[in-house]
């Protein structure tokens, strides 16, 4: 009886084993919550992409509500989700974006292609800024609030449902 009991322990070891990684596979990545929410926007000082010669620094992100997008000319998802950026900009969202591990030509010809709904981008090719904000894909959204502040994060491409369905309403909930 004893030898039987300890036959089937591994067998009770790989069930249980066998449970916590099918639930771990069907846990949607892109619903995680950020780490930095309600926690101000991390400090950086970066060029911009369009100005070599020109550094910004978090305050940039004071003073209104931004959106800030993190993208690349290498992300396939991020040519998806240029058109619903260009409509945000369009009904007055201030958008702020971040090339995130990219060359700063590669950059450039990718808004020359598919449009550019930033006021300005940041160059982050070494991908400090990306890290320090927890990214680990492109595209990635943070919506920081006047004060700096992040408040939203959205996790891969914003779909056109996402604009009217999430992305304004956020917007407007943080601009009052």
């Amino acid at each position: 009886m004893k030898r039987r009991l300890l036959l089937l322990l591994p067998l009770a070891g790989f069930l249980v084993l066998a449970v916590f990684l099918y639930r771990g596979l069907s846990i949607d990545p892109a619903s995680r919550d950020s780490a930095l929410m309600a926690r101000p926007f991390p400090a950086f000082r970066l060029t911009t992409l369009e100005d070599p010669g020109r550094t910004l620094d978090e305050s940039l992100l004071k003073g209104q509500v931004t959106l800030v997008n993190v993208w690349g000319e290498w992300c396939p998802t991020c040519k998806q989700e240029m058109p619903q950026l260009l409509e945000l900009a369009e009904r007055g969202v201030r958008l702020v974006g971040v090339d995130y591990k990219d060359t700063r030509e590669k950059g450039r010809e990718f808004l020359a292609e598919f449009g550019n709904p930033f006021e300005v981008n940041l160059f982050d090719p070494e991908g400090s800024l990306g890290f320090d904000l927890g990214v680990y894909g492109a595209p990635e959204t943070f919506l920081v609030d006047a004060e700096g502040v992040i408040r939203y994060h959205h996790t891969g491409y914003i779909t056109p449902q996402d604009v009217e369905r999430v992305i304004l309403p956020e917007v407007a909930k943080w601009q009052d």
